[in-house]
């Protein structure tokens, strides 16, 4: 672990290193998923998972330095592995892992000033979590769409109640030949542009399509929605 006198000091390093930290930690979410599910073995002590400077990770025992040198990542990941659903570990794990990669950050930011703050964390801001890789992942496995799927340009096909195929929302990194046909549609909520690299839910009931985060919806929690009904068209049911 470096000494905090070699810690980064600019925004650009702390960039840098919060970046790869968070490359080593979504690869093992992901690409080296296996490995680190059999790393962390329930029977075994409480384990952590690490993300380094040099963008592998590692499964290991916490620090005995108390206070450590640099906060610890949550403790004990590997307990609640055979007592979850896989996937649902795996977000759980991520989810911590942005807490971790952000004190770590803020950490050696410390003696940054408000503006450099504020720039660092809207470079933080500009990537994905690892919580948002993991669960845009599940869904891709899930739900991969179909040669037919493509009379709504953001959506895989699923069964309405009426028996007709509905869209879903679209995932970030998909992409489909239909896309430029949506570059004009706005949300129903902000009135933003749509845009691929942003996470989109369409309402099953008007048809019209939300930011997620205008209408508090996530990728993962999309995933459990059957049917989605967007605020106005769940206020206009309510009265009725």
């Amino acid at each position: 672990m470096s000494s905090i006198s070699s810690s980064p000091r600019s925004v650009e390093e702390i960039f840098k290193d919060y970046s790869a930290r968070r490359t080593g930690i979504v690869r093992a979410l992901t690409h080296d998923v296996d490995e680190f599910y059999n790393l962390c073995d329930p029977e075994k002590e409480n384990l952590c998972l690490y993300g380094h400077p040099n963008e592998t990770w590692e499964v290991n025992l916490p620090a005995e330095e108390v206070p450590p040198e640099l906060p610890e990542p949550a403790l004990g990941i590997n307990f609640a592995r055979d007592g979850m659903n896989r996937r649902d570990w795996l977000s759980l794990v991520a989810v911590h892992s942005d807490c971790w990669l952000l004190s770590v950050a803020f950490f050696f930011g410390t003696r940054l000033n408000q503006s450099e703050r504020k720039r660092l964390f809207s470079m933080i801001n500009d990537l994905p979590t690892a919580f948002e890789v993991v669960a845009e992942r599940k869904q891709h496995v899930k739900e991969k769409p179909s040669a037919d799927s493509g009379s709504k340009s953001r959506g895989s096909t699923k069964k309405s109640t009426e028996g007709q195929a509905k869209s879903t929302p679209k995932l970030a990194d998909e992409s489909y030949p239909e896309e430029e046909e949506h570059g004009e549609t706005l949300c129903g909520s902000c009135g933003g542009n749509y845009s691929a690299d942003e996470f989109w839910i369409g309402c099953d009931i008007c048809e019209r399509w939300y930011h997620g985060k205008c209408v508090k919806i996530t990728p993962a929690k999309a995933e459990s929605i059957k049917q989605y009904k967007c605020p106005s068209c769940s206020l206009k049911r309510s009265r009725q």
